[in-house]
């Protein structure tokens, strides 16, 4: 397992480089094997536990993961395609996501008070919301994505507060849950900025892309490590 981790960093070090010198295809396709790897430490830390449904849904969320990675890439490689390949890969992350919150419910739901997963539904669609009314003073321009970015970031949101009230609900005290939290906070921030880089101005330095990649891998690797202590 850990020399898995430490191939996916050498190769995620690669990638940064390549991806800050130019937008390629041997970008994507070291992108590709670093998420194909991070899939690769689900199946494994899955097969190593006590194999609960919610690594089921985390490996198929993780897939839908490495399909969002493509097509957000190879929307800088075919500028052409450029709104294809980000509708594209916001659906991709999105359904990820479903794919996450309906493993989260099937795991924990049982004998859980309805109040530890509708709170952080609601409050996901809220945070969803405001970051949408906030678009002007974080000099942000969503344009004609407005609409994908409100249900991409309901689904985001929620899959990290659900996982959070579900965490607490236990008393902090399960790691599986403990582990996924923090990846879907690491998760979250790689997604705002990367929101920044997309639809700002002037965020895309090399220290927005390298942040931006530490988060969003550091998140993966957590949520697919996590199934260890299922």
């Amino acid at each position: 397992m850990l020399m898995l981790i430490l191939f996916a960093t050498v190769l995620l070090v690669l990638y940064i480089r390549e991806k800050i010198a130019s937008y390629s295809v041997k970008a994507v396709l070291l992108k590709s094997v670093v998420s194909v790897l991070f899939i690769t430490v689900a199946v494994l830390s899955w097969y190593l536990s006590n194999r609960g449904i919610l690594g089921i849904f985390v490996i198929f969320g993780l897939t839908f993961g490495l399909l969002g990675d493509i097509w957000l890439d190879l929307k800088y490689v075919f500028r052409d395609y450029d709104d294809s390949f980000t509708y594209a890969g916001f659906a991709s992350f999105g359904i990820g996501h479903i794919m996450y919150i309906a493993g989260l419910l099937s795991q924990y739901m049982s004998g859980m008070k309805l109040s530890f997963i509708i709170i952080p539904l609601i409050l996901g669609t809220v945070l969803s919301l405001c970051n949408a009314v906030l678009e002007k003073p974080m000099k942000l321009h969503y344009g004609k994505m407005k609409g994908i970015v409100i249900g991409y970031g309901v689904l985001l949101f929620s899959t990290v507060l659900l996982s959070g009230s579900l965490a607490m609900a236990n008393g902090w005290q399960n790691p599986t849950l403990n582990l996924f939290f923090a990846g879907g906070v690491l998760f979250a921030l790689s997604d705002l900025v990367l929101g920044g880089t997309y639809f700002g101005v002037g965020k895309e330095r090399p220290v927005d892309i390298i942040s931006n990649y530490i988060l969003y891998y550091g998140g993966q690797y957590l949520i697919a490590y996590s199934l260890l202590f299922l």
